[in-house]
């Protein structure tokens, strides 16, 4: 099982079509799960900071969902469909990437009360080949990831 951590986030490869990632926010999960679920907070993340479109976002079983980053004079656009939503405790979707269209992937994405003002989000990404899951990591998944967190952690903060 190969294993890095970047900005407190750790990316765990469970086998060669699944990966774990783990990060811990210094935010109570009322608040994480507001950051992911109101289209107007997640725009001011969820793109590494950068301007992001929202393009749709149907928050219910089913609903579509596309978002389109912009930075540098590039668009990114991503998109899935919700499989399940918990309130405050759990959120699957397919996740796409236009740069990889094709091939979506399942992402579980559970929210866990820490008791102490903090909250661990545990994503669990499943991919449908090998190759899929590494062609994510090869196209810097990782590293974007890490920059949109380290965004959602400075929106936590002002939220205070």
């Amino acid at each position: 099982m190969a294993q890095t951590t970047t900005n407190q986030m750790e990316v765990s490869i469970l086998s060669d079509r699944e990966m774990l990632i783990t990060r811990i926010f210094d935010a109570p999960r009322e608040k994480v799960w507001q950051c992911f679920s109101d289209p107007k907070l997640l725009a001011q993340w969820w793109g590494r900071g950068n301007k992001l479109d929202v393009e749709k976002f149907e928050f219910e079983k089913g609903g579509h969902w596309r978002l389109v980053e912009h930075s540098g004079g590039e668009s990114h656009g991503f998109e899935g469909r919700f499989r399940e939503i918990v309130p405050m405790e759990r959120i699957s979707w397919t996740f796409e990437w236009d740069g990889m269209p094709g091939y979506p992937s399942i992402d579980n994405i559970n929210f866990e009360d820490l008791g102490d003002g903090r909250t661990r989000v545990v994503t669990r990404g499943m991919f449908f080949t090998a190759e899929e899951q590494d062609g994510m990591i090869e196209s810097g998944m990782e590293g974007g990831l890490a920059e949109s967190y380290a965004a959602l952690d400075r929106l936590l903060a002002s939220m205070k």
